[in-house]
């Protein structure tokens, strides 16, 4: 990868060997002849990495080192000199060196730290830029380099994004998967283009093929005007296509088609149009199972989930959940107006245990109602309004021994619409077009409610 290189060095000759090393390797060399003139230099260029005499006129490598890093501490910085001893190379690390080296020494090994130095930066923004789109889309910051887990796949994100690869996020709802399915885009040569996103179970069936592909007038009745589907929306950026497996067989064949040839036809059109597109898929279903079940193009899985990335729950990375409280309390208290609020010990006792069955989004959801229904500064364990859905969940006989007569009639409405939902989903094999038909209520209700209840399927 090119770079732009800053090279610092008073003797003439070691600055032209430098140069021409650096600029065979097709780097842009910049150079500086005392401590002095490097720094400014460095000030009025955008420099990737520094290469650095330690005794210079004016200002030392130490210096130099020194004033990088206050500006930008992502700048690796090279040591070099004739004169070194441990003692300076441990100080120089310390201050913050990638790396120290003696003269006289052999190119080769100079250019690799400095590739390696390159990479380094390079792997250390693009988590950064993570974080950011963490922070801006669902407003999670600094929790995704404390689990294990999460790491890992902040680490299959950032090696997929560089590529035009097909990626498949696995995870239950609530986990994040649009917001991964962002940070891939926005790490990828395609992040100036537009990332467009669909919910494939949350538009009718009947209806989904419009939205994915687009319709000419007259295709339908209500077509009154031509309509520009989400394919043709998404041209040269991303198009991400969540809950995936809710997709019916006659339309999986044809998002195949546009997937092998990156073209298709508008609902009652007849020009086959041409895009250039990503595609990122997620789903909380085992599409596996769904394609045993005769649910789901096995031809379509092998080329959704040529990159498959599976985001865990938030049950299984609890060590997440305090940072995570943490912000949102601090988030609504700022949203709300209301006065800043400690979570009480039992309180965060309390939701490191529970199973978040929602996820990430069940968390923020208590959050919010806690910190309104909070009048002190501490949130109390009944503010979080978990024990009744947790007794909800453990069965009907509990709710009625436990609480006031409003939470005890509250848990059993929920307890029993949450198992006569998933009853439902599970005779109509998860189709909720006609679950909601069953449940005699509108399908935006059911969805609501399947989010609520954390239901899978």
């Amino acid at each position: 990868m090119m770079a732009v290189i800053l090279v610092i060095e008073d003797k003439e000759s070691m600055a032209q060997m430098l140069s021409q090393a650096l600029q065979a390797e097709g780097h842009q060399v910049i150079v500086g002849r005392d401590g002095r003139e490097g720094l400014d230099k460095f000030k009025e260029s955008k420099v990737d990495l520094v290469v650095s005499d330690l005794r210079l006129p004016h200002k030392s490598g130490l210096e130099v080192l020194e004033v990088v890093k206050e500006h930008n501490p992502l700048v690796p910085v090279i040591l070099m000199t004739a004169y070194g001893t441990i003692e300076t190379a441990v100080k120089a690390v310390k201050e913050g060196a990638y790396d120290f080296i003696t003269k006289p020494f052999d190119p080769d090994h100079l250019i690799h730290l400095i590739n390696k130095a390159l990479e380094k930066q390079r792997l250390v923004t693009e988590n950064l830029i993570l974080r950011e789109e963490f922070a801006k889309h669902l407003k999670l910051p600094k929790i995704i380099g404390k689990s294990p887990k999460m790491l890992e796949v902040i680490g299959k994100v950032q090696k997929v994004a560089a590529s035009q690869t097909t990626v498949l996020l696995l995870g239950e709802s609530g986990t994040g998967k649009e917001l991964f399915a962002r940070a891939v885009h926005y790490l990828s040569p395609r992040k100036e283009g537009p990332f467009v996103a669909i919910n494939c179970a949350a538009i009718p069936r009947d209806l989904l093929e419009s939205e994915l592909f687009g319709h000419e007038r007259g295709a339908f009745t209500g077509a009154v005007a031509r309509k520009m589907g989400k394919f043709e929306l998404a041209n040269k950026g991303t198009v991400f296509l969540d809950e995936i497996g809710d997709m019916d067989l006659a339309l999986q064949a044809k998002l195949l088609r546009v997937l092998e040839g990156e073209e298709f036809m508008r609902v009652g059109g007849t020009v086959k149009i041409k895009v250039d597109v990503r595609m990122i898929a997620a789903t909380n279903k085992d599409l596996q199972a769904a394609i045993n079940q005769k649910l789901f193009r096995e031809d379509l899985y092998y080329r959704l989930a040529v990159f498959p990335i599976t985001i865990p729950p938030l049950r299984e990375r609890a060590d997440d959940i305090p940072t995570l409280v943490d912000h949102f309390v601090g988030y609504y208290c700022q949203e709300l107006k209301k006065e800043p609020k400690a979570m009480a010990p039992a309180s965060m006792e309390l939701l490191i245990k529970y199973p978040w069955t929602g996820n990430v989004r069940e968390l923020q959801n208590c959050i919010e109602r806690a910190v309104i229904l909070s009048d002190g500064q501490v949130l109390l364990p009944e503010h979080l309004g978990l024990r009744v859905k947790a007794t909800a969940e453990a069965g009907l006989a509990e709710l009625q021994t436990e609480g006031s007569l409003q939470e005890v009639s509250h848990a059993a409405i929920q307890f029993a619409e949450s198992r006569m939902i998933r009853k439902v989903l599970k005779e109509t094999g998860g189709n909720k077009s006609r679950a909601a038909e069953i449940l005699k209520v509108s399908y935006k209700t059911l969805l609501t409610k399947i989010k609520d209840y954390g239901i899978e399927g």
